[in-house]
């Protein structure tokens, strides 16, 4: 799954085998699938992205950004594509597809050592994007996955709160569920503006949309 910080809990079985058929045979059946292959492009995710920036204008030459979840790298290359000449730390535990000029971070943001590590690479410096599209490895249970995508979406928000500058932005990857309802006002009192998108590329079934927030307030506290 992009962008996922979670490690799996292991396994296997019939059960296994029956869901990652199934994913495989839709994957083949997916347009967005098929023209990512047919672009060169790392994932489909590369087109959610895409949606986003092009909506929003998120993205411009020269900007320093913070991408979390960054494995495979559909993202990642999308924005290297989109900043020349600024600055992209990149972070996963798994392997990122990316550019020379990209700073790869290895490990799950959260940890003590990677944050430091982001810390040291941005020298301090504050970040006008924080990217997240995290995910947790879904179990099945759906009460499980939808805490462990919330507590996904709060690392997401504490790292904006420390690496994002004042007016900067937000994009973080939920799934509509509990605990969202009371997540979202929080996340306003922060930002000029708060809203939700549900790119094309984004699966009608899947319950994943992503939170752009605009206009950071940073606390003088």
């Amino acid at each position: 799954m992009a962008g996922s910080k979670t490690r799996g809990r292991g396994g296997g079985g019939v059960s296994r085998s029956k869901s990652s058929a199934r994913w495989l045979a839709r994957q083949r059946r997916d347009p967005y699938t098929r023209k990512a292959t047919a672009e060169g492009r790392v994932s489909r995710a590369h087109f959610k992205l895409e949606e986003i920036d092009r909506r929003c204008r998120l993205l411009r030459p020269g900007m320093r950004v913070l991408e979390l979840g960054a494995a495979p790298g559909g993202w990642t290359r999308y924005v290297e594509e989109r900043i020349r000449g600024g600055m992209l730390v990149a972070c996963d535990f798994r392997a990122i597809s990316a550019g020379p000029d990209t700073q790869v971070v290895e490990g799950a943001v959260g940890d003590p050592d990677v944050d430091a590590e982001i810390a040291r690479l941005l020298d301090d410096q504050p970040v006008e994007l924080v990217l997240s599209d995290m995910s947790p490895n879904i179990s099945g249970i759906r009460t499980v996955d939808q805490a462990l995508s919330m507590e996904l979406a709060e690392l997401a928000e504490d790292c904006a709160d420390r690496w994002l500058k004042p007016g900067g932005r937000l994009v973080i990857k939920i799934f509509q569920g509990e605990g969202v309802e009371a997540w979202i006002p929080k996340v306003r009192k922060k930002y000029d503006k708060v809203r939700l998108l549900k790119p094309k590329a984004s699966r009608s079934d899947s319950r994943e949309v992503y939170v752009v927030a605009e206009g950071f307030r940073r606390s003088r506290a």
